[in-house]
This record gives C-alpha cells, structure tokens and sequence, in this order.
C-alpha cells in the first residue's frame, strides 16, 4: 500500500486556492455570494492560506434548504470561502483513491456517470442471461440515509490508513466534523452533507471498504454500485438470497449502515429492472415516468428562468442537449421531441 505524506503543503498555496477558485466558480458567476468573494480575491484566498498554515481555519456555518430529486433532500450550502477549499482538498484526494475504486463503482467518477452504470448492467445481464435465453434475477439494494449515516470515527480510520500526514488529517477532521445529522448519538457522530463537494469523494472513499468486501471476499462477478444504490446479478435466485445476509453484517458491523428495508428486492430480469432512473429490458429499455417528470419540471423552470431574462439561450441549448444526451441511452423517442418542441416554442432563434 503507497503511504501519502506531506499533502498539507499542497494545499494550503495560494496557487492551490486559485485553482480550486477557477474550478470552483465554474457556473456560479452570477451567484450573488460568489461575486462578494470575487470582489476582494486576492484578499480572500491569501487570508485562506494563512488561516491554513497557522491552523487557525475553522468551517463555516451551512445554509440548509430542500430539494426534490425527485424525492425531498435536505442540502447544506457551505459558505463560499470553504467550498474553494472543498475543490483544493479534492483535488489532492481524489488522486490518491481513485485508483483504489472498483470499475464498476459509478457515482461522481471521470469518465462513469448514470449511462455508464446502466450500459455495464445491460451488459453484465445479457452475459448472465446467455443472451437473454436464461432466466435471470437482480438483488438490488439501498442503503438507507446513507449520507446522513456515514460515522465520523471509521471515515477518518479509512482515510488515515493511506494518509500519514497530520496536518491534513486534521484539516479533513475539520471538514468532517463540521456536520452531524439526526442520526449522531453517544456512540459517534454521524453524516455528511449532501451540498459539499467533498462528500462526494468521502461516499465513495466509505464505500469502497463495502466494493472490496463484494469483489474480493465473496467473489460477486456481477455486481455494479451508484453512491448508495447496487445491484447483483445472477441466475440464482437463492444464491441472491444467501448473500444477503452476508451484505447486511458486513454494512452493519464494519460501516454502521443499514439496508432500507422497503428497498431490497430481488427483481426478474424478463419484467425490467429499475435501476439509476431507467427500466431495463432485454429488448429495450425505458426511462422512469418519475424520471420524464423531474426532467419536465426542471426544464420548465429553466425555460422561466430564460423568459425572465435570467439565463441566455446558450444555457437553455446547452439544457436541452443534456437532456436529449440521457434520452438517447433509452427508446423514448417521442418524450424528446416533445422537450425539443416545448424549447422552440418558448425559445426563438
């Protein structure tokens, strides 16, 4: 194993900060909290890195708000100066533990993304199925509140087995334990919140231990994971069944998680399987009505954003072929024409 020292320093330059500020700022220059820092940069990021080298940073409040996705989150904003710091801190670990991912882990990865985890399902359920001639089935799980339940004590004990530089570690503690959820008692402080960027990298990181446990130590050939959410492929169905219980001790006993009970199932690969907003077949695949609802209605909202005079043409093109991109990984050919019509109806050219 590469054992990682002096990371510290790497983080705390002002060359360091300008460039999380760069990839930071990217879409957000409009943002009122965005222009206040910009308007004194140079103060700001310096004042930053002191604040850094003499450790006397400290993290800020977070502004919590809800959004549907469709279900109600609960998202915690951090203040500007401490997610140019998220972005810096990233760019440092995500180095380190990106090559200790899994393949087949798709969640906040270069180069994965929801259509990557839906073509690798497709595929790894033709190979099970002999080409669709063997019946096939899909354990799939979620971990309930999963973000809010991630305990405090193992994320750091995970991230000091590959890092050995004090500084940092008590700079990602800091990160850390700027947050508790409702699910934090005697027993340890729990959760991470969902706005930072940080946590993207800390979900991933947490559930890589629950990636090796599958891959190496029960041997899953199938086996494909999106944050919290993963399947399992095979044409046994009791042997889905069986490895079941060995998930449930191991999320259990090592990352004091917990399977949403409601959200266990064994599914038939002939009647679809729904997985990451698409509905898999073996002769095509759909996307989820809840899927077209939430597309519709963020696609409404930016088109009153643009008629307002709030967003130009360039963001609502930019929308709409985002959109037309996911839409081409499924046969849904009429829902996009009818989103490419609703955008020359509102946008003229």
């Amino acid at each position: 194993m590469i054992i990682h020292k002096d990371l510290f320093n790497k983080i705390v330059q002002p060359e360091a900060l300008f460039l999380a500020w760069k990839e930071f700022k990217h879409g957000k220059g409009s943002k009122i909290d965005v222009l206040m820092f910009e308007s004194e940069l140079e103060s700001n990021i310096f004042k930053l890195s002191r604040d850094l080298k003499n450790k006397s940073y400290k993290h800020g409040e977070y502004e919590g708000f809800y959004i549907s996705d469709p279900k109600l989150r609960h998202i915690h904003k951090a203040t500007v100066r401490d997610r140019v710091l998220h972005h810096a801190i990233f760019n440092i670990l995500n180095p380190i533990f990106e090559p200790t991912f899994i393949s087949n882990s798709f969640s906040c990865r270069i180069g994965k993304g929801t259509h990557k985890g839906i073509e690798t399902l497709r595929g790894m359920l033709r190979k099970e199925s002999r080409n669709n001639t063997k019946t096939c089935y899909v354990l799939k799980c979620d971990v309930r509140k999963f973000f809010d339940s991630i305990d405090h004590d193992i994320l750091l004990a995970i991230l000091n087995k590959k890092i050995k530089d004090p500084n940092i570690i008590w700079l990602l503690e800091n990160i850390i334990e700027s947050y508790t959820s409702s699910a934090s008692d005697l027993l340890g402080r729990k959760g991470v919140p969902i706005g930072n960027l940080t946590s993207q990298i800390f979900a991933n990181i947490y559930m890589n231990e629950f990636d090796q446990f599958i891959k190496h130590k029960l041997k899953v050939r199938y086996y494909a994971r999106y944050t919290d959410d993963f399947v399992i492929v095979s044409r046994d169905r009791d042997y889905l069944l069986h490895i079941l219980d060995s998930v449930n001790i191991f999320l259990r006993d090592s990352l004091f998680l917990h399977l949403h009970p409601e959200k266990v199932e064994i599914l038939s690969y002939i009647k679809g399987i729904d997985f990451l907003g698409n509905i898999i077949f073996s002769t095509h695949t759909l996307i989820r009505k809840r899927t077209k609802k939430r597309i519709i209605r963020k696609f409404e909202d930016k088109i009153e954003a643009y008629r307002r005079g709030e967003v130009g043409k360039d963001k609502i093109k930019a929308t709409l072929a985002s959109y037309l991109g996911v839409l081409s990984h499924t046969d849904a050919y009429k829902f996009s024409i009818k989103i490419k019509n609703y955008f020359y109806l509102w946008v003229s050219e």
